[in-house]
């Protein structure tokens, strides 16, 4: 097991700047994921730590040894790809122990890793057949079984469950995290899907034009994300946004403000000093409520336009008024057996502990709001 720490890495391609001077800390035995849109340098910052890629400038350590201008089977590291990348025709054994046999390992410690490996994914049964023979589940932990009899200090994973169908990427990701838990090992797992990332993630990365935009746990990225990309880009649906204009602040204490026409709310955000200033008013779909809380909401009316009834949840695609021609489209989500209706006009509430405040450049104020913490 290893620390990685990335200083100030830089990575060019040309005249084009993929990574600007990532900084990043990585704890021992820590589950990290890297995520973002395509072209954002999730995959190449985890190309940069596995050596594969040469960087312009920076350093990259492991374990506390600068591994900079060291080769790549040199660095502790075993990786797995998108694809499987398995012999073909040599049996999953084999496969298993190919690194092995390479690396000069004896042969009776080589029989010990890839059973050891076997028992621990599960697939003992299936070592003397062949890839071809295995569904791409198993071909997936056949790979992964490949990079444990390594026995490396960091696992490193680049979108390893892309090629799966959505049930199996489903399974899949829960057996990757109980391998987690049970090696304990550091992992970095490169992902464009934002569920994976935040189920499977003890951090996250957010990475967008080479550029990091959050660190932080899952629960820190979906309920105080530091900025509009961030707000948007974890959460599915999609956190929504109404323009809204702040009227007055209590500063320490309270940020008072308008939305459209009528609509007036005093929301739980802390220093700030705007008067009259242009915000953005987030609040995530879940959090929209059909009858009025107790304590203070922002009220608005939405009139009803796509309805996806699916099953557990009801997503209602709608607009909100927001001055007399301006209409703003919204999604809000209901987890009750309320049946809903197209071109209809409703009142829904957000409770202001649920509400989210923009600056017009998209950084996040903070929000004093401390939720409950159950042990």
């Amino acid at each position: 097991m290893a620390t990685v720490t990335v200083a100030q890495v830089t990575k060019n391609y040309g005249a084009f700047t993929a990574l600007h001077s990532i900084d990043l800390d990585i704890d021992d035995g820590e589950f990290v994921v890297f995520v973002g849109p395509s072209g954002s340098g999730k995959s190449t910052l985890l190309r940069c730590i596995a050596g594969l890629e040469q960087i312009a400038s920076g350093m990259v350590r492991i374990a506390g040894q600068d591994v900079t201008t060291v080769d790549p089977a040199d660095r502790g590291l075993s990786m797995v790809f998108q694809n499987y990348a398995l012999f073909p025709h040599m049996s999953c054994r084999a496969n298993l122990a190919f690194p092995l046999k390479t690396e000069g390992v004896e042969k009776s410690e080589v029989s010990r890793r890839v059973e050891e490996a076997g028992r621990l994914l599960s697939i003992e049964s299936m070592l003397d057949r062949k890839p071809a023979e295995l569904s791409g589940g198993q071909r997936q932990r056949v790979a992964i079984g490949r990079a444990i009899v390594k026995e490396p200090k960091v696992f490193l994973f680049d979108e390893p469950l892309s090629n799966l169908d959505a049930a199996l990427r489903i399974k899949m990701r829960v057996e990757i995290t109980k391998l987690h838990r049970q090696l304990q090992n550091t992992i970095i797992y490169v992902t464009h899907d934002q569920v994976e990332a935040m189920t499977m993630a003890d951090r996250i990365v957010v990475l967008r034009d080479g550029q990091i935009e959050q660190v932080g746990t899952p629960h820190e990225l979906y309920f105080h994300p530091a900025n509009l990309f961030v707000a948007t880009f974890i959460g599915a649906p999609q956190m929504n946004l109404l323009p809204c204009q702040s009227v007055a602040s209590e500063v320490g204490k309270t940020t008072s403000i308008r939305v459209g026409q009528d609509t007036m709310a005093t929301l739980p955000i802390p220093n700030v000093e705007l008067t009259d200033g242009a915000l953005t008013l987030g609040f995530r779909p879940e959090h929209v409520e059909f009858e009025k809380p107790l304590g203070d909401s922002v009220k608005l009316k939405l009139k009803t336009d796509v309805i996806e009834n699916l099953g557990a949840v009801t997503n209602v695609h709608g607009q909100v008024l927001i001055t007399a021609t301006d209409e703003v489209d919204v999604t809000v989500s209901s987890h009750s057996q309320a049946v809903f209706e197209v071109d209809k006009s409703i009142p829904v509430w957000i409770a202001v502990e649920n509400c989210h405040l923009f600056t017009a450049d998209g950084t996040a104020l903070p929000r004093d709001v401390e939720p409950p913490t159950w042990k």
